[in-house]
Protein backbone atom coordinates (compact mmCIF):
# COMPACT_ATOMS: atom_id res chain seq x y z
CA UNK A 1 0.00 0.00 0.00
CA UNK A 2 0.98 3.64 -0.81
CA UNK A 3 2.47 5.04 2.88
CA UNK A 4 -0.55 7.34 4.71
CA UNK A 5 -1.00 8.40 8.09
CA UNK A 6 -3.39 7.57 10.71
CA UNK A 7 -4.92 10.99 9.94
CA UNK A 8 -4.70 11.02 6.30
CA UNK A 9 -6.87 7.32 6.48
CA UNK A 10 -9.52 8.89 9.23
CA UNK A 11 -9.76 11.83 6.11
CA UNK A 12 -10.41 9.37 3.28
CA UNK A 13 -13.22 7.15 5.50
CA UNK A 14 -14.62 9.39 7.45
CA UNK A 15 -13.58 8.39 10.86
CA UNK A 16 -11.68 9.82 13.67
CA UNK A 17 -8.91 9.09 15.76
CA UNK A 18 -8.45 8.00 18.61
CA UNK A 19 -5.81 7.58 21.65
CA UNK A 20 -3.56 9.19 18.65
CA UNK A 21 -2.48 12.84 16.87
CA UNK A 22 -2.73 10.67 13.52
CA UNK A 23 1.09 11.39 13.02
CA UNK A 24 1.84 6.96 12.51
CA UNK A 25 2.69 6.18 9.06
CA UNK A 26 0.98 3.40 7.73
CA UNK A 27 4.15 1.74 5.97
CA UNK A 28 3.02 -2.12 6.20
CA UNK A 29 0.26 -4.13 4.99
CA UNK A 30 -3.12 -4.16 6.26
CA UNK A 31 -4.18 -7.82 8.23
CA UNK A 32 -7.13 -8.78 10.05
CA UNK A 33 -4.87 -11.69 11.47
CA UNK A 34 -2.82 -10.62 14.31
CA UNK A 35 -0.22 -13.81 13.46
CA UNK A 36 0.33 -11.67 10.29
CA UNK A 37 0.97 -8.10 11.32
CA UNK A 38 4.15 -6.30 9.70
CA UNK A 39 6.02 -3.64 10.79
CA UNK A 40 3.58 -0.20 10.37
CA UNK A 41 1.03 -2.19 8.83
CA UNK A 42 -2.97 -1.61 9.65
CA UNK A 43 -4.60 -3.62 11.93
CA UNK A 44 -8.26 -4.47 11.08
CA UNK A 45 -10.68 -5.00 14.11
CA UNK A 46 -13.27 -7.27 13.07
CA UNK A 47 -15.97 -9.47 14.55
CA UNK A 48 -16.21 -12.56 14.18
CA UNK A 49 -18.32 -15.89 15.42
CA UNK A 50 -15.73 -16.93 18.19
CA UNK A 51 -13.55 -14.02 18.84
CA UNK A 52 -13.69 -10.36 18.23
CA UNK A 53 -10.67 -8.40 16.64
CA UNK A 54 -11.09 -5.45 18.73
CA UNK A 55 -10.12 -7.74 21.90
CA UNK A 56 -6.65 -7.86 19.96
CA UNK A 57 -6.03 -4.14 19.06
CA UNK A 58 -2.95 -4.03 21.94
CA UNK A 59 -1.75 -7.32 20.56
CA UNK A 60 -1.74 -5.72 17.24
CA UNK A 61 0.13 -2.56 17.82
CA UNK A 62 3.07 -4.41 20.06
CA UNK A 63 3.77 -6.62 17.20
CA UNK A 64 3.90 -3.89 15.06
CA UNK A 65 1.44 -2.17 13.89
CA UNK A 66 1.71 1.64 13.19
CA UNK A 67 -2.68 1.57 14.13
CA UNK A 68 -5.73 -0.01 13.98
CA UNK A 69 -8.48 0.25 12.05
CA UNK A 70 -11.78 -0.12 14.37
CA UNK A 71 -15.52 -0.28 14.78
CA UNK A 72 -15.54 1.33 18.33
CA UNK A 73 -13.23 2.66 20.64
CA UNK A 74 -9.73 0.09 21.54
CA UNK A 75 -6.78 0.33 23.94
CA UNK A 76 -4.54 1.18 20.55
CA UNK A 77 -3.75 3.92 18.28
CA UNK A 78 -6.73 3.94 16.31
CA UNK A 79 -9.19 5.15 13.49
CA UNK A 80 -12.54 4.48 14.44
CA UNK A 81 -14.38 3.93 11.45
CA UNK A 82 -18.24 5.70 11.01
CA UNK A 83 -21.14 3.94 11.45
CA UNK A 84 -23.35 2.69 9.07
CA UNK A 85 -26.25 1.23 8.96
CA UNK A 86 -26.95 -2.78 10.64
CA UNK A 87 -27.95 -3.78 7.39
CA UNK A 88 -25.34 -2.73 4.93
CA UNK A 89 -24.25 -4.76 2.25
CA UNK A 90 -21.43 -5.68 3.91
CA UNK A 91 -22.46 -7.31 6.88
CA UNK A 92 -23.55 -10.50 5.62
CA UNK A 93 -20.11 -11.76 5.50
CA UNK A 94 -19.39 -11.58 9.08
CA UNK A 95 -21.52 -13.72 11.03
CA UNK A 96 -20.62 -12.36 14.76
CA UNK A 97 -20.89 -8.60 13.34
CA UNK A 98 -24.48 -8.02 15.94
CA UNK A 99 -23.30 -4.43 16.21
CA UNK A 100 -22.60 -3.24 12.86
CA UNK A 101 -18.87 -3.10 14.08
CA UNK A 102 -17.78 -5.04 11.45
CA UNK A 103 -20.04 -3.29 8.48
CA UNK A 104 -18.63 0.02 9.37
CA UNK A 105 -14.87 -1.41 9.22
CA UNK A 106 -15.85 -3.20 5.61
CA UNK A 107 -17.15 -0.38 4.87
CA UNK A 108 -13.87 2.31 5.58
CA UNK A 109 -12.01 -0.18 4.60
CA UNK A 110 -13.44 -0.45 0.68
CA UNK A 111 -13.37 3.41 0.70
CA UNK A 112 -9.73 3.06 1.60
CA UNK A 113 -9.04 0.50 -1.31
CA UNK A 114 -11.00 2.98 -3.95
CA UNK A 115 -8.45 5.87 -2.77
CA UNK A 116 -5.00 3.84 -3.03
CA UNK A 117 -6.28 2.61 -6.20
CA UNK A 118 -7.06 5.78 -7.53
CA UNK A 119 -3.92 7.14 -6.83
CA UNK A 120 -2.28 4.46 -8.56
CA UNK A 121 -2.57 6.25 -12.54
CA UNK A 122 -0.42 3.70 -13.66
CA UNK A 123 -2.30 0.64 -12.56
CA UNK A 124 -4.46 -1.45 -14.71
CA UNK A 125 -7.16 -3.36 -12.83
CA UNK A 126 -8.57 -6.73 -13.88
CA UNK A 127 -11.86 -8.56 -12.80
CA UNK A 128 -13.04 -11.82 -13.19
CA UNK A 129 -16.36 -13.59 -11.86
CA UNK A 130 -17.92 -16.82 -13.02
CA UNK A 131 -19.53 -19.67 -11.81
CA UNK A 132 -16.46 -21.64 -11.37
CA UNK A 133 -13.27 -21.47 -12.29
CA UNK A 134 -12.01 -17.86 -11.06
CA UNK A 135 -9.05 -18.79 -8.84
CA UNK A 136 -7.15 -21.16 -11.88
CA UNK A 137 -7.82 -18.23 -14.19
CA UNK A 138 -6.78 -15.25 -11.64
CA UNK A 139 -3.38 -17.42 -11.08
CA UNK A 140 -2.68 -17.59 -15.21
CA UNK A 141 -3.73 -14.55 -15.87
CA UNK A 142 -1.38 -13.17 -12.66
CA UNK A 143 1.67 -15.49 -14.47
CA UNK A 144 1.49 -14.70 -17.96
CA UNK A 145 1.47 -10.68 -16.93
CA UNK A 146 4.30 -11.09 -14.61
CA UNK A 147 6.89 -10.68 -17.30
CA UNK A 148 4.95 -7.58 -18.42
CA UNK A 149 5.71 -6.34 -15.02
CA UNK A 150 4.72 -6.02 -11.13
CA UNK A 151 1.32 -7.81 -10.11
CA UNK A 152 -0.68 -7.89 -7.19
CA UNK A 153 -3.33 -10.95 -7.14
CA UNK A 154 -5.46 -12.86 -4.01
CA UNK A 155 -3.90 -15.16 -2.78
CA UNK A 156 -6.63 -18.72 -3.32
CA UNK A 157 -10.06 -17.15 -3.14
CA UNK A 158 -10.19 -13.77 -0.92
CA UNK A 159 -12.71 -12.54 -3.30
CA UNK A 160 -15.39 -10.84 -0.97
CA UNK A 161 -15.96 -7.62 0.80
CA UNK A 162 -13.01 -8.26 2.86
CA UNK A 163 -10.63 -9.98 0.21
CA UNK A 164 -11.35 -7.41 -2.22
CA UNK A 165 -10.61 -4.39 -0.56
CA UNK A 166 -7.55 -6.21 1.48
CA UNK A 167 -6.17 -7.27 -2.00
CA UNK A 168 -6.73 -3.70 -3.30
CA UNK A 169 -4.66 -2.62 -0.94
CA UNK A 170 -1.84 -4.69 -1.35
CA UNK A 171 -0.86 -2.33 -4.65
CA UNK A 172 1.46 -0.05 -4.75
CA UNK A 173 4.04 2.14 -6.74
CA UNK A 174 5.67 -0.13 -8.33
CA UNK A 175 2.13 -1.97 -9.36
CA UNK A 176 1.06 -2.35 -12.67
CA UNK A 177 -1.17 -5.01 -12.79
CA UNK A 178 -4.10 -5.83 -9.85
CA UNK A 179 -5.78 -9.10 -10.90
CA UNK A 180 -8.92 -9.28 -8.43
CA UNK A 181 -11.79 -12.09 -8.41
CA UNK A 182 -15.33 -10.76 -7.97
CA UNK A 183 -17.60 -12.93 -6.24
CA UNK A 184 -21.37 -12.23 -5.33
CA UNK A 185 -23.91 -14.26 -3.54
CA UNK A 186 -26.93 -11.59 -4.73
CA UNK A 187 -27.24 -8.84 -6.99
CA UNK A 188 -25.99 -5.73 -6.25
CA UNK A 189 -22.71 -7.43 -4.98
CA UNK A 190 -20.44 -7.54 -7.98
CA UNK A 191 -21.38 -3.83 -8.60
CA UNK A 192 -20.18 -2.53 -5.13
CA UNK A 193 -16.54 -4.75 -5.26
CA UNK A 194 -16.35 -3.03 -9.21
CA UNK A 195 -16.97 1.05 -6.72
CA UNK A 196 -13.91 -0.63 -4.79
CA UNK A 197 -11.50 -0.88 -7.42
CA UNK A 198 -12.60 -0.01 -10.88
CA UNK A 199 -11.32 -2.50 -13.57
CA UNK A 200 -10.70 -1.76 -16.77
CA UNK A 201 -10.62 -5.08 -17.88
CA UNK A 202 -13.30 -7.91 -16.91
CA UNK A 203 -13.47 -11.21 -17.64
CA UNK A 204 -16.83 -13.34 -16.92
CA UNK A 205 -16.00 -17.08 -17.39
CA UNK A 206 -19.74 -18.78 -17.29
CA UNK A 207 -22.90 -19.14 -15.78
CA UNK A 208 -23.37 -22.35 -13.16
CA UNK A 209 -25.29 -23.10 -10.38
CA UNK A 210 -22.85 -21.92 -7.61
CA UNK A 211 -24.80 -19.98 -5.29
CA UNK A 212 -28.48 -20.57 -7.04
CA UNK A 213 -29.91 -20.36 -3.35
CA UNK A 214 -29.31 -16.83 -3.21
CA UNK A 215 -30.08 -15.94 -6.67
CA UNK A 216 -32.88 -18.29 -7.54
CA UNK A 217 -31.90 -18.74 -10.80
CA UNK A 218 -29.32 -19.04 -13.32
CA UNK A 219 -30.70 -16.27 -15.22
CA UNK A 220 -30.64 -14.34 -12.07
CA UNK A 221 -27.08 -15.64 -12.11
CA UNK A 222 -26.25 -13.95 -15.24
CA UNK A 223 -27.94 -10.89 -13.74
CA UNK A 224 -25.11 -10.35 -11.03
CA UNK A 225 -22.17 -11.90 -12.86
CA UNK A 226 -22.65 -9.61 -15.58
CA UNK A 227 -22.31 -6.17 -13.47
CA UNK A 228 -18.90 -6.86 -13.78
CA UNK A 229 -18.61 -5.94 -17.90
CA UNK A 230 -21.29 -2.79 -16.67
CA UNK A 231 -18.68 -1.68 -14.76
CA UNK A 232 -15.99 -1.60 -17.57
CA UNK A 233 -15.09 2.13 -19.03
CA UNK A 234 -15.84 3.05 -22.58
CA UNK A 235 -12.00 2.49 -23.02
CA UNK A 236 -12.28 -1.09 -21.04
CA UNK A 237 -12.06 -4.56 -22.62
CA UNK A 238 -15.06 -7.34 -21.64
CA UNK A 239 -13.84 -10.78 -22.27
CA UNK A 240 -16.78 -12.96 -22.19
CA UNK A 241 -16.94 -16.82 -22.70
CA UNK A 242 -18.44 -17.61 -26.35
CA UNK A 243 -19.26 -20.41 -25.78
CA UNK A 244 -21.59 -19.73 -22.78
CA UNK A 245 -24.42 -18.33 -24.23
CA UNK A 246 -25.80 -16.57 -20.75
CA UNK A 247 -22.23 -14.63 -20.86
CA UNK A 248 -22.13 -14.26 -24.67
CA UNK A 249 -25.20 -12.60 -24.06
CA UNK A 250 -23.38 -9.94 -21.88
CA UNK A 251 -21.94 -7.85 -24.71
CA UNK A 252 -25.17 -5.76 -24.94
CA UNK A 253 -24.49 -5.01 -21.09
CA UNK A 254 -21.14 -2.60 -21.92
CA UNK A 255 -19.66 -0.13 -23.81
CA UNK A 256 -16.34 -1.61 -23.26
CA UNK A 257 -14.61 -3.40 -26.30
CA UNK A 258 -15.52 -7.11 -26.15
CA UNK A 259 -13.55 -10.30 -26.72
CA UNK A 260 -15.04 -13.29 -27.12
CA UNK A 261 -12.86 -16.25 -26.00
CA UNK A 262 -13.66 -19.69 -26.89
CA UNK A 263 -14.13 -23.06 -28.87
CA UNK A 264 -16.74 -21.72 -30.21
CA UNK A 265 -16.08 -20.07 -34.09
CA UNK A 266 -17.46 -16.74 -33.21
CA UNK A 267 -14.53 -16.22 -30.58
CA UNK A 268 -11.88 -13.75 -31.07
CA UNK A 269 -9.50 -15.66 -29.31
CA UNK A 270 -9.90 -19.02 -30.04
CA UNK A 271 -8.55 -22.66 -29.14
CA UNK A 272 -8.85 -26.04 -31.92
CA UNK A 273 -7.77 -29.22 -31.83
CA UNK A 274 -7.64 -29.55 -28.24
CA UNK A 275 -6.62 -32.54 -27.19
CA UNK A 276 -5.28 -34.27 -23.63
CA UNK A 277 -2.25 -36.12 -22.31
CA UNK A 278 -2.42 -38.94 -20.08
CA UNK A 279 -2.50 -36.61 -17.12
CA UNK A 280 -5.40 -34.36 -18.77
CA UNK A 281 -2.85 -31.70 -19.73
CA UNK A 282 -4.18 -29.54 -22.92
CA UNK A 283 -2.19 -28.98 -26.03
CA UNK A 284 -3.96 -26.74 -28.64
CA UNK A 285 -3.80 -24.30 -31.41
CA UNK A 286 -4.06 -20.60 -30.73
CA UNK A 287 -5.92 -18.54 -33.07
CA UNK A 288 -5.99 -14.73 -32.94
CA UNK A 289 -6.26 -11.95 -35.49
CA UNK A 290 -2.62 -11.48 -34.61
CA UNK A 291 -1.48 -15.39 -35.58
CA UNK A 292 -1.82 -18.70 -34.65
CA UNK A 293 -0.11 -20.22 -32.31
CA UNK A 294 1.12 -23.51 -30.44
CA UNK A 295 -0.15 -24.27 -26.49
CA UNK A 296 0.70 -26.84 -24.25
CA UNK A 297 -0.70 -26.43 -20.76
CA UNK A 298 0.99 -28.04 -17.88
CA UNK A 299 -2.10 -28.10 -15.84
CA UNK A 300 -4.61 -30.65 -15.45
CA UNK A 301 -8.28 -30.73 -16.99
CA UNK A 302 -9.55 -29.55 -20.12
CA UNK A 303 -11.36 -27.09 -18.11
CA UNK A 304 -8.35 -25.17 -17.84
CA UNK A 305 -8.49 -24.59 -21.96
CA UNK A 306 -11.14 -21.85 -21.07
CA UNK A 307 -9.07 -20.39 -18.57
CA UNK A 308 -6.19 -20.19 -20.51
CA UNK A 309 -8.03 -18.39 -23.40
CA UNK A 310 -9.31 -15.63 -20.99
CA UNK A 311 -5.29 -15.02 -20.09
CA UNK A 312 -4.72 -14.98 -23.58
CA UNK A 313 -7.05 -12.52 -24.71
CA UNK A 314 -6.12 -9.93 -21.97
CA UNK A 315 -2.05 -10.42 -22.54
CA UNK A 316 -2.93 -9.77 -26.13
CA UNK A 317 -4.78 -6.63 -25.39
CA UNK A 318 -1.96 -5.64 -23.58
CA UNK A 319 0.83 -5.57 -26.41
CA UNK A 320 2.01 -9.59 -26.45
CA UNK A 321 2.34 -11.51 -29.10
CA UNK A 322 0.54 -14.99 -30.20
CA UNK A 323 4.07 -17.33 -29.50
CA UNK A 324 4.44 -14.85 -26.21
CA UNK A 325 1.30 -15.59 -25.03
CA UNK A 326 1.54 -19.48 -25.69
CA UNK A 327 5.28 -19.54 -24.11
CA UNK A 328 3.64 -17.85 -21.35
CA UNK A 329 0.65 -20.09 -20.67
CA UNK A 330 2.70 -23.57 -21.74
CA UNK A 331 5.47 -22.58 -18.41
CA UNK A 332 2.03 -21.56 -16.05
CA UNK A 333 2.32 -23.75 -13.17
CA UNK A 334 -0.49 -24.61 -10.08
CA UNK A 335 -0.53 -22.28 -7.86
CA UNK A 336 -4.00 -22.09 -5.33
CA UNK A 337 -3.23 -25.36 -2.96
CA UNK A 338 -6.21 -28.37 -3.08
CA UNK A 339 -7.19 -27.53 -7.08
CA UNK A 340 -6.34 -30.65 -8.93
CA UNK A 341 -3.11 -31.01 -7.25
CA UNK A 342 -2.34 -34.45 -9.33
CA UNK A 343 0.16 -36.69 -7.33
CA UNK A 344 1.69 -40.40 -8.03
CA UNK A 345 2.55 -42.80 -5.51
CA UNK A 346 5.18 -44.64 -5.75
CA UNK A 347 3.26 -47.60 -6.00
CA UNK A 348 1.72 -46.05 -8.99
CA UNK A 349 -1.94 -44.91 -7.40
CA UNK A 350 -2.61 -41.37 -8.81
CA UNK A 351 -4.41 -39.10 -6.18
CA UNK A 352 -6.30 -36.10 -8.03
CA UNK A 353 -6.32 -33.29 -4.83
CA UNK A 354 -9.36 -31.20 -5.79
CA UNK A 355 -10.96 -31.04 -2.94
CA UNK A 356 -10.65 -26.92 -2.01
CA UNK A 357 -14.50 -26.31 -3.27
CA UNK A 358 -17.20 -27.74 -5.20
CA UNK A 359 -19.91 -26.91 -7.25
CA UNK A 360 -21.82 -28.66 -10.07
CA UNK A 361 -19.92 -27.27 -12.39
CA UNK A 362 -16.39 -27.31 -11.09
CA UNK A 363 -17.08 -30.95 -10.23
CA UNK A 364 -18.47 -32.13 -13.54
CA UNK A 365 -14.86 -30.47 -15.03
CA UNK A 366 -13.42 -32.77 -12.55
CA UNK A 367 -14.91 -35.88 -13.58
CA UNK A 368 -14.21 -35.54 -16.69
CA UNK A 369 -10.84 -35.04 -16.08
CA UNK A 370 -10.67 -38.21 -13.93
CA UNK A 371 -12.10 -39.69 -16.28
CA UNK A 372 -9.72 -39.15 -19.25
CA UNK A 373 -6.65 -39.73 -17.15
CA UNK A 374 -8.17 -42.99 -16.21
CA UNK A 375 -8.42 -43.53 -20.26
CA UNK A 376 -5.26 -42.68 -21.34
CA UNK A 377 -4.33 -46.25 -20.85
CA UNK A 378 -5.31 -49.57 -22.27
CA UNK A 379 -6.63 -51.15 -20.76
CA UNK A 380 -8.12 -48.65 -18.91
CA UNK A 381 -7.18 -47.43 -14.94
CA UNK A 382 -9.75 -48.39 -12.30
CA UNK A 383 -10.92 -45.02 -11.03
CA UNK A 384 -12.39 -43.52 -7.50
CA UNK A 385 -14.05 -40.35 -7.51
CA UNK A 386 -14.51 -39.48 -3.86
CA UNK A 387 -17.29 -36.60 -3.39
CA UNK A 388 -18.57 -34.80 -0.59
CA UNK A 389 -21.37 -32.33 -0.52
CA UNK A 390 -21.70 -29.26 -3.04
CA UNK A 391 -22.91 -26.32 -0.59
CA UNK A 392 -25.46 -23.16 -1.31
CA UNK A 393 -27.42 -24.82 -4.04
CA UNK A 394 -30.79 -24.20 -2.07
CA UNK A 395 -33.94 -26.02 -3.23
CA UNK A 396 -32.25 -27.80 -6.10
CA UNK A 397 -29.62 -29.16 -3.75
CA UNK A 398 -30.95 -32.48 -4.22
CA UNK A 399 -31.13 -32.47 -8.32
CA UNK A 400 -28.11 -31.41 -8.75
CA UNK A 401 -26.71 -33.82 -6.35
CA UNK A 402 -28.15 -36.76 -7.91
CA UNK A 403 -27.46 -35.24 -11.35
CA UNK A 404 -23.50 -35.33 -10.52
CA UNK A 405 -24.27 -39.38 -9.03
CA UNK A 406 -25.70 -40.12 -12.79
CA UNK A 407 -22.73 -38.63 -14.64
CA UNK A 408 -20.26 -40.58 -12.15
CA UNK A 409 -22.01 -43.60 -14.24
CA UNK A 410 -22.31 -42.09 -17.67
CA UNK A 411 -18.36 -41.83 -17.11
CA UNK A 412 -17.96 -45.03 -16.15
CA UNK A 413 -16.30 -44.16 -13.12
CA UNK A 414 -15.47 -47.65 -11.79
CA UNK A 415 -16.37 -46.53 -8.21
CA UNK A 416 -17.90 -43.45 -6.63
CA UNK A 417 -17.67 -43.17 -2.48
CA UNK A 418 -19.92 -39.90 -1.09
CA UNK A 419 -19.19 -38.32 1.82
CA UNK A 420 -21.51 -37.45 4.27
CA UNK A 421 -25.47 -37.60 4.14
CA UNK A 422 -26.08 -34.08 2.45
CA UNK A 423 -24.72 -35.06 -0.42
CA UNK A 424 -26.64 -38.46 -0.17
CA UNK A 425 -28.70 -37.73 -3.29
CA UNK A 426 -25.28 -38.59 -5.05
CA UNK A 427 -25.35 -41.94 -3.99
CA UNK A 428 -29.02 -42.40 -4.83
CA UNK A 429 -28.62 -40.66 -8.02
CA UNK A 430 -26.15 -43.44 -9.20
CA UNK A 431 -28.37 -46.20 -8.16
CA UNK A 432 -31.08 -44.65 -10.26
CA UNK A 433 -28.54 -44.26 -13.38
CA UNK A 434 -27.52 -48.21 -12.94
CA UNK A 435 -24.58 -48.45 -10.90
CA UNK A 436 -25.09 -51.99 -9.10
CA UNK A 437 -23.18 -53.47 -6.19
CA UNK A 438 -20.56 -51.33 -4.14
CA UNK A 439 -19.93 -49.25 -7.42
CA UNK A 440 -21.67 -46.49 -5.40
CA UNK A 441 -20.88 -46.39 -1.17
CA UNK A 442 -22.43 -43.55 1.48
CA UNK A 443 -19.93 -43.55 3.79
CA UNK A 444 -20.38 -40.93 6.86
CA UNK A 445 -17.41 -38.75 7.09
CA UNK A 446 -14.15 -38.36 6.12
CA UNK A 447 -12.58 -40.63 8.64
CA UNK A 448 -14.91 -43.48 7.40
CA UNK A 449 -14.03 -42.87 3.52
CA UNK A 450 -10.04 -43.31 4.78
CA UNK A 451 -10.56 -46.33 5.98
CA UNK A 452 -12.66 -47.77 3.25
CA UNK A 453 -10.49 -46.55 0.93
CA UNK A 454 -7.10 -47.59 2.70
CA UNK A 455 -8.44 -51.13 2.18
CA UNK A 456 -9.53 -50.90 -1.38
CA UNK A 457 -7.33 -48.60 -3.54
CA UNK A 458 -4.95 -50.59 -5.25
CA UNK A 459 -1.38 -49.79 -7.34
CA UNK A 460 -2.69 -48.09 -10.43
CA UNK A 461 -5.87 -47.01 -9.42
CA UNK A 462 -6.66 -42.84 -9.75
CA UNK A 463 -8.62 -41.41 -7.20
CA UNK A 464 -10.29 -37.92 -7.20
CA UNK A 465 -11.47 -36.19 -3.66
CA UNK A 466 -13.67 -33.03 -4.41
CA UNK A 467 -16.39 -31.29 -2.46
CA UNK A 468 -17.04 -28.25 -1.06
CA UNK A 469 -14.22 -26.28 1.09
CA UNK A 470 -16.32 -26.33 4.60
CA UNK A 471 -16.07 -30.27 4.38
CA UNK A 472 -11.97 -29.89 3.94
CA UNK A 473 -12.42 -33.45 2.37
CA UNK A 474 -8.56 -32.68 1.04
CA UNK A 475 -7.75 -34.86 4.91
CA UNK A 476 -8.72 -38.05 2.66
CA UNK A 477 -6.70 -37.03 -0.11
CA UNK A 478 -3.46 -36.05 2.75
CA UNK A 479 -3.86 -39.68 4.10
CA UNK A 480 -3.82 -41.46 0.64
CA UNK A 481 -0.36 -39.72 -0.25
CA UNK A 482 0.91 -40.23 3.28
CA UNK A 483 -0.69 -43.75 3.28
CA UNK A 484 1.69 -44.08 -0.09
CA UNK A 485 4.78 -43.54 1.20
CA UNK A 486 4.46 -46.15 3.95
Amino acid sequence: MIALTLAEIAEIVGGRLHATDGSPVVTGTIEFDTRKVTEGGLFLALPGERVDGHDFAAQAVASGAAGVLAGREVDAPAVIAPPVPTRHANAYVLAGDKNGEGAAVLEALAKLARHVTDRLEDLTIIGITGSAGKTSTKDLIAQVLRPVGDVVAPPESFNNELGHPWTALRAGEDTRFLVLELSARGVGHIANLCQVAPPKFGAVLNVGTAHLAEFGSREGIAQGKGELVEALPEDGVAILNADDPLVAGMASRTKAKVVLVGEHPNADVRAVDVELDEQARASFTLKTAQGDAQVKLALNGTHQVGNALVAAAIALELGATPDEVAQRLGSAQRVSAHRMVITDRPDGVTVIDDAYNANPDSVRAALKALASIARSTTPARRSWAVLGPMAELGDDAVREHDEIGRLVVRLDISKLVVVGDPARAMHQGAHLEGSWGDESVLVPDADAAIALLSGEVRPGDVVLVKASNAYRLWRIAEALLEAGTK
